[in-house]
């Protein structure tokens, strides 16, 4: 190959690099914009509602929150008061022990004083078959509290039979170690009882972190910053995420995913649809795909909203090998949703869905760590040889580092204006000080994480959830 033919290659490659880098920046910053938009128009709607006043009878829409349990002895009794201790008024707890090996039914009978009973399950989904049954309780003070005891089949499977249990209208599912604020019901079914021109199928809201943070008799007393880098990173990483991501996502009624730490649901909808595809590590992100492109088939006026609020804390992990587990699964999980419903990419009969929504995850978010490790390994045969032109290499590097620094500072500052949960002194700078350093001591990580995901999606058909070890809320700061 003559030395014009290479540089002409090379000069091919690098105009492909620079126009993706140009329309993934593109992309953040005027999803950052929407985001900014849509918070300020949420705040002048909502900020002088008093929820604790509105829904308050009996004749407010039911409600049945349905958590999930494995081998959840260490705070399944804390963490099932944390969601009892809701304002709302018509809602009940349905905790599904999804075949637990340590003693999590034990506690919970003894704590709650729960018996055995007979309860007419309709069986709209197929499930894993009971296998001590249902227990309600003796004592009137936790009459809003079913719990199931199945045979074991994975989150989706205990989220499913949570399905065939509810009699509610609409189901809020959590996840049982995660800590539920009191007035997220009220703030959560909202949307649904605004709908006017559209049908809301599925909220969601912000996750925050509650590493460190002081938790009592299940409820938020304290908000901590914790003490270890990665989980300062993860904040960070959060509020990006939520405040300048999904908030766009949902002014563009493109949202993809609502996390599956807290998402509620129009339960007739989600029964329809099947429920949760337990053949999946990516269940909270298939079944929302479903539920619209379900929806876009019918020619159904809907939305999938999401609210800025903070309503749900929960546990991060602590450790890299943990979190490269996590992000491991979250990468064949989005994998196997675009595989699975790749019939709506680029096609204009699902509207925003196919020509907006899912060409966007496609190329920023599937195709994002793929992309970048082809960049990092082409330039590593540009430096072998000797092709790199340094002051060029040296200012690229330099923008996207102050680009992603610029993003964090976005997300601080959003969360500063609005919600401003970390009170300490010196948290702001903290934050920002993190936002310098989280490029080198957390993205190595996720970058890693995701090429491990697809190297096991693809060549070891790797279908299990991964290790995901946790400490329990109420213990993280000891």
């Amino acid at each position: 190959m003559n030395t014009t033919t290479l540089n002409g290659i090379i000069q091919v490659i690098h105009y492909l690099f620079f126009g993706y880098a140009f329309l993934a920046i593109s992309s953040y910053i005027i999803l950052s914009i929407i985001s900014a938009f849509e918070t300020i128009e949420y705040f002048k709607k909502n900020s002088f509602i008093n929820y604790k006043k509105i829904l308050s009878s009996n004749a407010a829409p039911s409600i049945s929150i349905i958590a999930p349990a494995y081998n959840e002895s260490l705070n399944i009794v804390e963490n099932v008061r944390s969601l009892l201790s809701n304002h709302y008024v018509n809602y009940d707890v349905i905790i599904v022990n999804d075949g637990s090996k340590d003693n999590s039914l034990e506690k919970l009978i003894e704590a709650y004083d729960l018996v055995n009973v007979d309860y007419l399950i309709n069986q709209q989904i197929s499930t894993q078959p009971l296998r001590k049954g249902v227990f309600k309780s003796t004592n009137p003070a936790f009459e809003k509290l079913i719990v199931v005891d199945k045979e074991n089949g994975g989150k989706a499977d205990a989220l499913n039979m949570g399905l065939n249990i509810s009699n509610s209208k609409y189901v809020a599912c959590i996840d049982v170690d995660c800590l539920l604020l009191e007035d997220a019901l009220q703030k959560m079914v909202k949307p649904f009882l605004e709908a006017t021109e559209k049908k809301v199928v599925a909220t969601g809201g912000v996750i925050r972190i509650a590493n460190s943070s002081i938790i009592k008799d299940g409820k938020l007393m304290d908000v901590n910053l914790p003490t270890k880098l990665i989980e300062k990173a993860q904040i960070l990483e959060y509020l990006r995420s939520f405040l300048l991501g999904r908030m766009a996502w949902s002014r563009l009624n493109g949202l993809l995913v609502i996390s599956g730490a807290f998402g509620m649901f129009d339960k007739k909808i989600a029964i329809e649809v099947g429920g949760y595809d337990t053949s999946t590590v990516g269940e909270d992100m298939e079944i929302i795909v479903r539920v619209r492109r379900y929806l876009e088939e019918k020619k159904v006026n809907y939305k999938v909203a999401y609210i800025p609020d903070p309503l749900c804390w929960t546990e991060a992990p602590d450790n890299y090998k943990i979190f490269i587990s996590q992000r491991n699964r979250w990468t064949r999980g989005t994998i196997e949703v675009l595989r699975k419903h790749r019939k709506i990419a680029f096609n204009p009969n699902y509207r925003n869905l196919g020509l907006l929504s899912y060409p966007y995850w496609l190329i920023f978010e599937r195709f994002a760590p793929v992309i970048e490790v082809i960049g990092i390994i082409y330039f590593g045969i540009l430096i072998a040889l000797n092709e790199v032109k340094w002051d060029y290499a040296l200012a690229f590097f330099i923008l996207a580092y102050l680009f992603t620094i610029l993003l964090s500072l976005g997300a601080i500052f959003s969360e500063e204006l609005t919600y401003h949960q970390y009170k300490k002194k010196k948290t702001g700078l903290k934050l920002i000080i993190i936002s310098l350093l989280e490029p080198f001591v957390l993205h190595p990580f996720i970058l890693y994480a995701a090429v491990r995901g697809n190297l096991d999606y693809f060549f070891n058909k790797k279908k299990k959830w991964g290790e995901m070890t946790r400490k329990g809320l109420g213990n993280i700061n000891k």
